[in-house]
């Protein structure tokens, strides 16, 4: 599938939707042709972003994706086991290898754990038989992996999130019976399954922390002949313009002028938590340089500041004449 679309934008998987809108934001306006003229690298990068962006850039669009990367390394073949589901924590619609042909009955069995046809289903019997003290291992739907956005906010004073939920629910009209069966059900095409959506309330424990997993049992995908698997929500705290996310630890960029990290001085910041900081910057400072702040991150953390160029929209006739005498001073 080519580059990752969230190492084309630059962040990283467990990025907030918002926060991925923002990068796209940054970079279109930095690539764009428009401000790019005739830059033909320039508009490569752009296209690549606007692609990425496509991928990944909306919720639905982003769980179709990112369930279509889980599924392919599932199966190293390829291929959709569940043609048509797709969107809200389901398949991609439509399949994954464009046309390829894979024996559905096959992959349903590898993916529900189970054994299918008759000659299958001796070979299990015969297993049993032959080790009739080992109970035969419990059929299980696959789980669901999904992600919700919440505030800092939300995040410190818990929350109550509607989430809507897509998965293969038992079949309504066969209750799963057509499954394996010689005679399909005309419903859920013999497959004992079938796509159903509902919208459920997710309770967001207060103190919750980026990257933190909820598991919600038996609200996975269903098996046709045992129990569902469960659905796990991984919690996204969006840092807000500004900061992000990197290895569970909070990043907050402090745009600083040239002058300032030449010959050192100070900036003031703003912090999670609403506080107005002071920070010292040293002199010769480098534009990508950490300083860790005890105490100022999420609820009560570290919060590690990063260090980057103040870039001014526009420069007065002032500045361009001082920009002038350094240049020609070799600076």
């Amino acid at each position: 599938m080519g580059d990752s679309p969230y190492r084309v934008l630059g962040v990283s998987k467990d990025a907030t939707d918002a926060e991925i809108k923002r990068v796209y934001r940054k970079l279109a306006r930095q690539h764009h042709p428009d401000r790019n003229p005739g830059d033909a690298a320039a508009e490569e990068r752009f296209k690549a972003i606007q692609a990425a962006y496509d991928q990944i850039g909306t919720a639905a669009a982003r769980k179709e994706y990112d369930q279509q990367i889980r599924m392919e390394e599932m199966f190293a073949r390829g291929g959709n086991p569940f043609p048509g589901f797709g969107g809200g924590g389901g398949f991609r619609s439509g399949g994954f290898g464009g046309g390829q042909g894979f024996d559905f009955s096959d992959i349903l069995n590898q993916f529900m754990g189970g054994m299918g046809g008759a000659e299958a289903q001796h070979q299990q019997r015969s297993r049993q038989q032959s080790h009739p003290s080992q109970p035969p291992p419990v059929k299980r739907g696959p789980d669901i992996e999904a992600g919700i956005d919440i505030t800092l906010q939300q995040a410190l004073n818990g929350a109550k999130i509607e989430f809507g939920h897509r998965r293969l629910r038992i079949c309504e009209r066969c209750e799963g019976t057509s499954f394996n069966s010689r005679k399909p059900c005309p419903k859920c095409s013999g497959k004992g399954v079938e796509s159903r959506s509902s919208t459920i309330t997710v309770s967001v424990p207060s103190g919750a922390q980026h990257g933190q997993q909820l598991r919600l049992k038996k609200m996975g995908h269903e098996h046709p002949q045992g129990e569902a698997g469960d659905l796990l929500i991984t919690i996204r705290l969006d840092a807000e313009e500004g900061r992000r996310w990197e290895g569970g630890r909070l990043i907050q960029e402090v745009p600083v002028p040239y002058s300032t990290l030449i010959l050192g001085g100070s900036v003031r910041i703003r912090t999670p938590a609403g506080k107005r900081v002071q920070i010292e910057v040293i002199e010769g400072t480098r534009i990508g340089d950490r300083r860790r702040l005890v105490g100022h991150g999420h609820d009560g953390g570290p919060l590690d500041i990063e260090f980057i160029l103040a870039e001014p929209e526009k420069v007065s006739k002032e500045q361009k004449e001082a920009l002038e005498q350094l240049r020609e001073s070799g600076l």
